[in-house]
């Protein structure tokens, strides 16, 4: 991205961030916090979550951009204003071993979209930096 200049980064940010927020809107998404091109968010549904993220990896391929998603479900602590705990760490560590265009997500995300007609592959049990918990990921394909 380097090469591109700051100020066509800028522009594909700027793109980045709207199809992103029109994708949280259409999923009931709320976003908490970006830092440079990530979002954490929040949905009402693990499912509205899956389907959002799906979506942005499918928005982000037309710019010709591969993101990658990692999503978990849990109760959140108000930290200094924030959310946080152990829930948004591990989706955190989850979304960092995605690959490239993948949607990764945890047993728990799985287990509750049984019925979605949605696909999962076996992804493996990762170690988490900072857990003690290691978690079934699974890949989600659509």
């Amino acid at each position: 991205m380097s090469t591109l200049g700051d100020e066509a980064w800028k522009e594909i940010l700027e793109e980045h961030h709207a199809r992103v927020r029109d994708s949280l809107a259409h999923w009931r998404g709320t976003e908490h916090d970006t830092a440079g091109d990530g979002f954490f968010a929040t949905f009402d549904g693990a499912l509205r979550a899956v389907r959002c993220a799906l979506e942005v990896v499918q928005s982000m391929q037309l710019l010709g951009i591969d993101v990658r998603a990692g999503l978990h479900t849990g109760e959140c602590r108000t930290i200094d204003g924030k959310l946080g705990g152990i829930a948004v760490t591990t989706g955190s560590r989850i979304c960092a071993v995605a690959r490239p265009a993948e949607v990764l997500v945890s047993q728990t995300v799985k287990d509750l979209a049984v019925g979605s007609g949605l696909h999962f592959r076996d992804a493996g049990v990762p170690s988490f930096k900072g857990l003690t918990e290691s978690w079934q990921v699974y890949s989600v394909e659509s």
